[in-house]
């Protein structure tokens, strides 16, 4: 007697609509690389806004930390502001992401108990002193104690990222990496060519890691039906 063959398990309602949010997604930010390749403003202002509550519909999708939608939220903030190229929107949209880093802080510290990795401090803290010294002096005035504090709170939350592991340690790092390009963008540093692709790429890729790294540790592999409800 043969076995009748076994149907092919089928991805759950929830499941595939997180495959449906990440793929959209991942469509917005290259429609917004896109955008800024050929200089289309229009297309960048409007795929640049979308990137945020993507993430953050995936966050209520899964029952994820409240604080994650909220570091989400206050990076959604910090994208709007920074499409104006004002000082004061610039200003805006640091203390927005700042707002953004203390919430990955805080949710870090109650996801893992774990220590940060002693390999790393030091590696982060040199990086931290480096770069200041080096954009000080090209950096307006009014601008050097504002990016050194932002810059403090940036490569604190960078460093905390890998106690979640190497998924959103990556993601902390590529965040890192994409203000470090704006910062020098400021300082009037040479630019690689299209630097608000690079930016924007990397950017884009450092939020979702973050995001997936948190998911996979704040909550169990096997999560349950779709929920519009988050955790504590």
């Amino acid at each position: 007697m043969t076995t009748p063959p076994t149907a092919p398990a089928t991805a759950s309602p929830q499941e595939t609509v997180r495959r449906v949010l990440l793929a959209v997604f991942a469509l917005v930010l290259l429609v917004d690389l896109g955008s800024l390749v050929v200089d289309a403003d229009k297309g960048h202002w409007i795929a640049k806004p979308l990137l945020m509550p993507l993430l953050v519909a995936l966050v209520l999708l899964r029952g994820g930390p409240r604080l994650l939608v909220a570091a989400l939220l206050f990076g959604w903030g910090g994208d709007v502001f920074l499409l104006s190229g004002a000082e004061w929107a610039f200003l805006a949209g640091m203390g927005s992401f700042a707002v953004g880093h203390v919430c990955y802080l805080v949710l870090f510290r109650r996801t893992c108990e774990g220590r940060p990795s002693a390999v790393l401090a030091p590696a982060y803290g040199l990086a931290l002193v480096v770069a200041v010294a080096l954009l000080w002096p090209g950096l307006p005035a009014d601008l050097r104690v504002p990016v050194a504090g932002y810059a403090l709170l940036l490569t604190a939350m960078a460093w905390r990222s890998s106690t979640l592991g190497a998924v959103a340690g990556l993601g902390g790092l590529f965040f890192l990496v994409s203000d470090l390009i704006i910062a020098s963008g400021v300082a009037e540093w040479p630019q690689p060519p299209v630097p608000d692709v690079w930016i924007m790429l990397i950017y884009g890729a450092g939020q979702l890691l973050l995001t997936l790294g948190v998911l996979s540790h704040a909550l169990p592999r096997d999560a349950a039906a779709p929920s519009l409800t988050v955790a504590p």
